[in-house]
């Protein structure tokens, strides 16, 4: 009878059941592509990963990761959960400084921030973001989250569409009452059309009203093509974010290493997500970085 073994991890927070699901399955040798779809379907988290033998020179762990659905190129909290589990399990030795998985959009590197206790946060290098224009006019997307037109024009704002491997639609809103309203229309979201081709396309809606959880933005995303009904915490849409609010003006270059995301708050499950942005001005972004902590909360085995 096969079996996998995984561990259960919560991600972007460091309190059980807060943040977003994971199960990570940390020796995928033997298990072929179909099975790891049926198992991410079977653990039903928003993502579950494999880790495998690395295959390419300078990398030290091939990482493949699904949602119920697909496969994706890259994702962020699949990527800081894993590597809180191979911390965990001692793959990655206390106190290392840098590991690098090979995603499937390529070698991705992070980042180990350390503390007395252990691995203190994980930070995901995502590149530099590419943004295009939103293929359908921003009322169309607006309208496919079922969100307050007059609390996006207020923002004075453009919903675009950005990527760093996986592309989203980012709609701002005014306040955090109106991402709170958002009840997306399944089909309308289903049927946007993506400024990237064939590129997985989730909504991300964010306000960037303050509160006192001291959060650059509060934010909710969607991605029900994906399997996904709302996510708790997308570290792949996160880094792009970073950008469009320097770009936008939203944040100051001063503030460009210190953005803060809660999501899922909306959810029961608040997350807390970190990025940096490399940047010599708000038009000269090189680099996105998204960082946070992950808790393990259980283990098992899956047979079939």
């Amino acid at each position: 009878m096969p079996a996998a073994a995984y561990v259960h991890y919560d991600v972007f927070t460091s309190r059980p059941f807060e943040g977003n699901q994971l199960a990570v399955f940390p020796d995928a040798r033997g298990l072929s592509t179909a099975e790891m779809q049926v198992l991410a379907n079977e653990m039903n988290f928003a993502e579950s990963t494999f880790v495998l033998p690395a295959e390419t020179p300078g990398t030290d762990a091939r990482l493949r990761i699904f949602t119920p659905g697909r496969e994706m190129p890259m994702a962020g909290h699949p990527t800081i959960g894993t590597t809180f589990a191979l911390v965990d399990s001692g793959v990655i030795a206390a106190g290392r400084a840098r590991w690098v998985f090979e995603l499937n959009v390529g070698p991705t590197p992070v980042a180990l921030e350390w503390r007395d206790d252990g691995l203190a946060r994980a930070w995901m290098d995502q590149g530099t973001p590419e943004f295009r224009a939103a293929p359908v006019p921003g009322e169309a997307v607006v309208d496919a989250l079922r969100a307050d037109r007059a609390a996006w024009h207020a923002t004075h704002l453009q919903v675009v569409e950005g990527s760093c491997g996986a592309a989203f639609f980012y709609v701002p809103l005014a306040t955090r009452a109106a991402v709170d309203a958002c009840v997306p229309d399944d089909r309308a979201v289903r049927a946007l059309p993506s400024a990237f081709g064939s590129a997985h396309i989730g909504l991300f809606v964010f306000s960037a009203e303050p509160g006192d959880d001291g959060a650059t933005v509060y934010a909710r995303m969607f991605a029900p093509e994906a399997g996904v009904v709302e996510d708790p915490a997308t570290g792949g849409a996160t880094g792009p974010l970073a950008a469009y609010l320097l770009r936008h003006g939203v944040v100051p270059m001063a503030s460009r290493r210190d953005i803060v995301s809660v999501q899922g708050v909306k959810m029961g499950r608040p997350s807390r997500l970190f990025a940096r942005v490399d940047a010599t001005g708000p038009d000269a972004i090189t680099r996105v970085h998204v960082g946070g902590a992950a808790v393990r909360v259980g283990d098992g085995v899956v047979r079939w």
